[in-house]
């Protein structure tokens, strides 16, 4: 399948949230294949805010081709949309996440439509949990203090690691072939959270123990002052994802960049030896 749409080869592939976990992986990526890259963020070499629309227009001037990746909570403004397509960009490719129906992520779904519907070349890249929010993401804090709750029980999942999501997003930003396709992108196994913790225990020398059940989350939900309304949507949610039964892996990873995805122990390892988990990081 041939992308609809040619490239100009050294136009800027602009880079939103450039600072984050996938964002600064994909620049990387794009940088080591001698792609020109535009890296925009809030606190970035090009600033972008998605509130702040006047930011919009000088990053996108010039550019062909997007990563699109949307700040947590924050929806996907058509606005946006439209200026990209007005400025001259070609290609958007979209993170977004695995079970979005299952788990009524209105949010992401609307993003996916916005972005089918827009007239450019699209990509999804939807993506299980990542690895990394074990140790630069929302779960760090629950590892450092040796408990997680989340109302998943011993479904299992298919965390991938951010590294190989990068490489998938720059395979779809920079060739051909990857017009009008979603990507489901996994790590290699499907793990349960206990299995998961267990994996960082042993690497990193630390004890964490999981809670899946649903009391569970909601008292850690009120020690952390939520409101009750929020925590009951999310442990609904997840009752529907878990009642999907396990994840399965893909073979999106090893397709599109001929390599396979990274396994969890080796995630984990990576980072025990970098000290992730230190009162220093």
């Amino acid at each position: 399948m041939n992308d609809a749409t040619p490239t100009t080869p050294h136009a800027p592939v602009l880079v939103l949230g450039a600072r984050g976990t996938t964002g600064r992986r994909v620049a990387a990526r794009l940088r080591e294949a001698h792609h020109p890259v535009r890296a925009a963020s809030r606190v970035s070499e090009v600033p972008f805010d998605w509130h702040d629309d006047t930011t919009w227009e000088p990053a996108l001037t010039g550019v062909e081709r997007v990563y699109l990746m949307l700040p947590h909570e924050l929806p996907l403004a058509p606005e946006f949309v439209s200026r990209a397509l007005a400025a001259g960009v070609r290609r958007l490719v979209l993170l977004s996440s695995r079970a979005i129906e299952e788990m009524g992520d209105e949010r992401l779904m609307a993003a996916e439509r916005l972005v089918r519907d827009s007239g450019a070349d699209w990509t999804v890249v939807r993506a299980d949990w990542f690895n990394q929010n074990f140790d630069e993401g929302i779960f760090r804090e629950a590892v450092r203090d040796g408990s997680l709750a989340l109302p998943l029980g011993e479904c299992r999942q298919t965390f991938v690691d951010a590294d190989d999501i990068a490489a998938v997003a720059a395979v779809a930003l920079t060739e051909d072939g990857h017009t009008g396709r979603t990507y489901e992108v996994t790590g290699p196994e499907a793990l349960t959270f206990a299995d998961a913790l267990a994996t960082i225990g042993r690497a990193a020398d630390l004890s964490v123990a999981f809670h899946g059940d649903p009391d569970s989350y909601r008292a850690a939900g009120r020690a952390e002052g939520r409101p009750d309304k929020d925590v009951e949507r999310e442990i609904d949610a997840f009752a529907a994802l878990a009642a999907q039964g396990d994840a399965r892996p893909t073979d999106t990873v090893l397709r599109l960049t001929g390599h396979p995805p990274k396994r969890f122990a080796t995630y984990a390892k990576e980072a025990a030896t970098r000290d992730a988990w230190s009162d220093g990081e």
